[in-house]
């Protein structure tokens, strides 16, 4: 007896079994978008360095937190920007100001405003001397016009007008 041979008919493996919506694979790996969105945007925050797109990227995490969880999409996106506009308005500011504030620069004559210097000449309101202030020789009043200064005394520069320092003596123990 002879067996027949039917050919068994089966689909192609490149042909899809079932229809599967955008919308439904896009919410089931959406936690892989939002960890693509927050590295991407820490990426993009580390060449830009104005610490906005680092507040977006803390809001990604919000978002792939809730998607790992299982919250619906629209809780995600609310999340998120809820935690982007948070961080933006409460947590920005004060990291802006740590990073990017700096010393303040005092320069040109301002910079020896508080320093001490050496009377070489005596000093008075009638009479202005002169003082060794940062390897220079200044001409010098007193800031109280009522006091003298006599050589050899350490003064500290309050105020400098134009090339001239208005000092004050520094006190001193005496023993």
């Amino acid at each position: 007896m002879r067996r027949a041979v039917v050919p068994v008919t089966r689909a192609p493996e490149w042909v899809p079994q079932a229809k599967v919506s955008i919308m439904e694979w896009f919410q089931d790996h959406m936690w892989e978008t939002w960890l693509a969105a927050a590295i991407l945007l820490g990426v993009a925050e580390m060449l830009s360095g104005g610490l906005i797109l680092m507040m977006l990227a803390v809001g990604a995490v919000a978002g792939l937190v809730l998607a790992v969880i299982g919250a619906p999409m629209a809780l995600q996106l609310l999340a998120a920007a809820g935690t982007s506009i948070a961080m933006l308005a409460l947590v920005r500011p004060g990291l802006a100001k740590r990073f990017q504030g700096g010393p303040e620069l005092r320069l040109g004559h301002g910079k020896l405003v508080g320093k001490q210097g050496l009377v070489t000449e005596p000093i008075s309101a009638m009479n202005p001397g002169r003082i060794r202030l940062a390897g220079e020789i200044w001409s010098a009043q007193p800031y109280d016009e009522t006091l003298s200064i006599e050589a050899g005394e350490t003064v500290e520069v309050f105020e400098i007008r134009g090339a001239t320092a208005f000092v004050h003596p520094v006190p001193t123990l005496e023993s």
